[in-house]
This record gives C-alpha cells, sequence and structure tokens, in this order.
C-alpha cells in the first residue's frame, strides 16, 4: 500500500479516472442529498464564473475522491457529497469525470459538505486512514469542512489551521464566512424542488441570498412584470392628461366661442343704439336728454 498523499503530486504513473471505479453500489441515504447538492451548484455557479473566467473549477457531487492508491480502489476513496476545486479543467482531456483523482489532478479541493442521514458520527469520524474528519483533515488538507446533520438542519463548520480543523464560529446571521468564495454558508428553510427543509444555501457578503438559475429567471419575471405594470400606469396617467388637456382646450374653445358671441351681440346693441340715436335726432329729439 502506498504511503499518505501530504502534498498534491502529480503520478502519471498511477491509474486515473478513466481507470478506477466511479462508483461503490452505495445507495443514496436520503432524498434530499441531489437536490441539495443541485441546489448549491446551481445558486454558486455565478459565482465561480466571475473567480473563473477561463471557466477552470470543478464541482464534485456525490463523485468519488481519490486520494491514495490502494488495492482495492475504493479504499483510498471518499465519496463526499459536495466538493469544490479551484483551477482544474472542467474537463480533463475533453471527457467528463468519474472520480477526482488527487494523485492525476495535484489540486486538493478547497470546500468539502457532507450531509449526515444520521447522527454525525460517521462524518465525524477521525479514524486513521479511514475516518471521513480524519482523510480530509490529515490525509488531504481540505481547507474548509462542513457537515449538516438532515434530521435536525444543524450545521457545523471546520477550517484548516496549523494542520488541525478548528471548529468556526459562525456570524450574527448564523452564518459562516468561506472568504476565498466571498461568500457565506449557512441554513436556509424553503422549499426547493417540492420539498419543504432545512438546506444549505449561500449568502453574498451583503448578506443577500443567492438565488438559483429558476429563482434568478422568477426575479426577472416579476421583474418585467413590475416594469410592465409601471408603464401601463404610466400610459394610463399619460392618457388621463391627455384627456384632462383635451377637456382643458375644448373649455377654452368654447369660453372663446362665448367670447365671440358676447362681442357680437355687443356690437349688434351698439348699432342698434346708434340707429335709434340718430333716428330720434332726425325726429327733433336728443337722445342724450332722455
Amino acid at each position: 500500500m502506498s504511503s499518505l498523499i501530504t502534498a498534491p503530486k502529480k503520478r502519471p504513473d498511477l491509474p486515473d479516472h478513466t481507470q478506477l471505479p466511479d462508483k461503490d453500489d452505495v445507495p443514496v441515504m436520503n432524498s434530499l442529498e441531489q437536490p441539495q447538492s443541485r441546489l448549491l451548484t446551481d445558486a454558486l455557479e455565478p459565482v465561480l464564473r466571475r473567480l473563473h473566467p477561463d471557466g477552470n473549477y470543478f464541482n464534485g457531487r456525490d463523485c468519488g475522491l481519490y486520494w491514495r492508491h490502494t488495492d482495492p480502489p475504493l479504499r483510498g476513496c471518499k465519496a463526499p457529497d459536495w466538493f469544490y476545486v479551484p483551477g482544474v479543467e472542467p474537463l480533463p482531456a475533453g471527457e467528463y469525470r468519474r472520480s477526482y483523482v488527487l494523485w492525476q489532478e495535484g489540486v486538493v479541493p478547497q470546500v468539502v459538505l457532507e450531509y449526515a442521514s444520521g447522527d454525525g458520527s460517521e462524518e465525524h469520524d477521525q479514524t486513521r486512514i479511514d475516518g471521513k474528519f480524519w482523510v480530509y483533515e490529515q490525509g488531504i488538507g481540505i481547507p474548509y469542512y462542513g457537515i449538516i446533520v438532515v434530521a435536525t438542519g444543524q450545521l457545523e463548520m471546520y477550517q484548516l489551521a496549523g494542520g488541525r480543523y478548528e471548529l468556526m464560529t459562525e456570524n450574527e446571521h448564523g452564518r459562516y464566512a468561506i472568504p476565498p468564495l466571498g461568500v457565506e454558508l449557512g441554513v436556509w428553510h424553503g422549499t426547493f424542488e417540492i420539498s419543504e427543509s432545512d438546506w444549505l444555501r449561500w449568502w453574498d457578503e451583503d448578506g443577500t441570498l443567492l438565488p438559483t438559475g429558476d429563482e434568478r429567471a422568477e426575479q426577472f419575471r416579476a421583474g418585467a412584470e413590475q416594469a410592465e405594470g409601471r408603464a401601463e400606469r404610466f400610459r394610463a396617467e399619460t392618457e388621463q392628461a391627455e384627456a384632462r388637456a383635451e377637456r382643458s382646450r375644448a373649455g377654452a374653445e368654447r369660453s372663446r366661442v362665448e367670447a365671440e358671441r358676447a362681442r357680437v351681440e355687443a356690437e349688434r346693441a351698439e348699432a342698434r343704439s346708434e340707429r335709434l340715436a340718430a333716428k330720434l335726432r332726425e325726429m327733433g329729439v336728443d337722445p342724450d336728454t332722455l
């Protein structure tokens, strides 16, 4: 059996992901595991695309993580529920990964998350060589390790410091900062893919929940509907203003017509008065004395 991997070293002489088992025939422990991984990955994708404009990163979801070469091969493999590796090609040699092989890739995952279906004993197991906690801490040296107990929604985050995991302290919002990603990880209670539960979610550094693709689409639709509503209200208000202006113009026109009619009547009355005065003068009567 080979020695433990204490630093990433590429070993092209050892088998790669196409030559190693890509499954251990162990069934998924609970129905929330796969949607939980989709939720984490979907919401984080925009962040990862900004961090890696070249597209070089990998998200493993219930994917084999080979950290040492053993016989049989699966003894040197763990299958984290979710993990993130920066700076690696998403499709090595143009092929999708059947597993992540540390001695081939040479890059340690930065974050690993486990969804504990039981009480978390397996995820906290520090048994040398075999225990998940020991492997992630001592065997590989993954900087951030998170464990959520699905039954209770309790999340623990560990950060590697001096070669040992230290339990992180949550912030005032009950979340844990992951500085390399510029995000926070916490527990959100809500409905995702028809299941209401406690879910692991990401927040940005300003405390805004990172939306999934569907949530982003819904926000876009809601924003478009709000914009359309504002436009419709503006059109209605414009039409009302135009109607008021038209009524005002019509009123002004009526006033002008009435004024013109009054002017004509006044001129006619003055003309009649002048004719009557002239007639009286012809009769020898001074109209001014009447």
